[in-house]
């Protein structure tokens, strides 16, 4: 899988531009605030339909103007498949194949993209936010209905908590609703729980060994999934209801006096281990940035492994971040596999034969100048 072109109107700091990919490396250097993550961003933005730096679709528009339009041809499984997505005022459209669709459950998963910026750095330490959504846009490109419950999760909930502040300021005290929007939440929450179970035992399996080679075997991975529930992570989606269900019950009142839902997928975390030891507590810098490292990695592998090709990979000014050793484990994992897309400053400090030998691309000011692909 990997992107031929893509064309950019009134996008960011692009007025108008069109450009051919190298199926292998794609290295884009220029100064900072030229353009170069905003290239990078519409990458992600054609195959998730949304920002990785901004919830505002509107900043996605170049001033002055009514829309913004990227697009964009993938080649996946022999096929050249045309993707679009455009942002206005009334909202957003995505194109699949020149047909519009309806749901974005639909759009996502066409395009299979890991993003690795110097933020994923920060997924062990960072907040459990930072860590459940690098779950749910992985889970969503291998099983887009994963897109579609979660959706109906936040609706609910934010529905639900409405609800709860009213009976916490008494401006309600009729608790029927509460029950109906507490059975869909637990419909939702429930599918989201067992694909996040079984997302996590098939990401370790991949995760583990690489994080094994990246520490030459002196270090084993480990993740646990911390539900708000207690649940077995083998249970069944009727058990998972069914504890939902009691919690809630058990727990009206509690939720009623915080004005919130206390217990659900929007609660929970993932924890990591390295031999035993829980590493956003008690790891070094070195051992988490190699978890991160691992589970970056690990991603590549898990979706060839469900959709049959590699994703392209977004590496938005983290080998600078990286050491040498990281960083050598890095590109000798994706060499001549995956489509990879860098940004950096200058690839003076880059000695690996991957960027050597890549496509160059230099942006000033929102300008491209494409070089020839280097020698191998």
């Amino acid at each position: 899988m990997y992107i031929e072109h893509i064309t950019l109107t009134h996008y960011r700091n692009y007025p108008s531009l069109t450009l051919e990919f190298d199926p292998k490396v794609n290295v884009i250097i220029g100064e900072n605030a030229q353009g170069k993550t905003n290239l990078m961003e519409a990458i992600y933005v054609l195959a998730f339909t949304k920002s990785y730096r901004t919830s505002k679709d509107k900043e996605l528009v170049m001033w002055d103007e009514s829309y913004a339009k990227i697009e964009g041809t993938v080649f996946k499984r022999n096929y050249h498949i045309p993707m679009e997505m455009q942002f206005q005022s009334k909202g957003k459209t995505a194109k699949l194949n020149h047909l519009e669709q309806k749901r974005l459950s639909h759009y996502i998963g066409a395009l299979n993209v890991v993003m690795f910026a110097p933020e994923d750095l920060n997924l062990v330490k960072g907040s459990p936010q930072v860590r459940r959504r690098f779950i749910d846009m992985e889970i969503g490109q291998v099983k887009p209905v994963y897109i579609y419950h979660l959706g109906q999760y936040q609706k609910i909930l934010k529905q639900r908590n409405h609800l709860l502040k009213d009976l916490q300021r008494r401006k309600t005290t009729d608790i029927t609703m509460l029950e109906v929007l507490t059975d869909q939440l637990i419909t939702h929450a429930s599918e989201i729980l067992i694909r996040r179970f079984l997302f996590l035992d098939l990401l370790l399996k991949w995760a583990r060994p690489i994080h094994q080679g990246i520490t030459q075997n002196k270090e084993t991975l480990t993740i646990d999934y911390d539900t708000s529930i207690e649940v077995e992570k083998t249970a069944p989606i009727e058990t998972i209801k069914q504890i939902y269900q009691e919690t809630f019950k058990h727990n009206q009142q509690k939720e009623i006096d915080r004005g919130t839902t206390l217990y659900g997928p929007h609660r929970d975390d993932l924890i990591f281990y390295v031999n035993g030891r829980n590493v956003q507590t008690f790891g070094s810098q070195g051992q988490q940035r190699t978890t991160a490292l691992s589970l970056k990695l690990a991603e590549i592998e898990l979706i060839k492994n469900e959709v049959g090709e590699y994703p392209v990979l977004l590496l938005d000014d983290v080998l600078s971040e990286l050491d040498r050793h990281r960083q050598s484990h890095l590109l000798n994992t994706i060499k001549d596999k995956v489509q990879t897309f860098v940004t950096t400053t200058s690839v003076n400090d880059i000695e690996h034969q991957t960027i050597q030998t890549a496509t160059i691309f230099h942006v000033d000011n929102g300008q491209v100048i494409c070089e020839e692909r280097r020698e191998h």
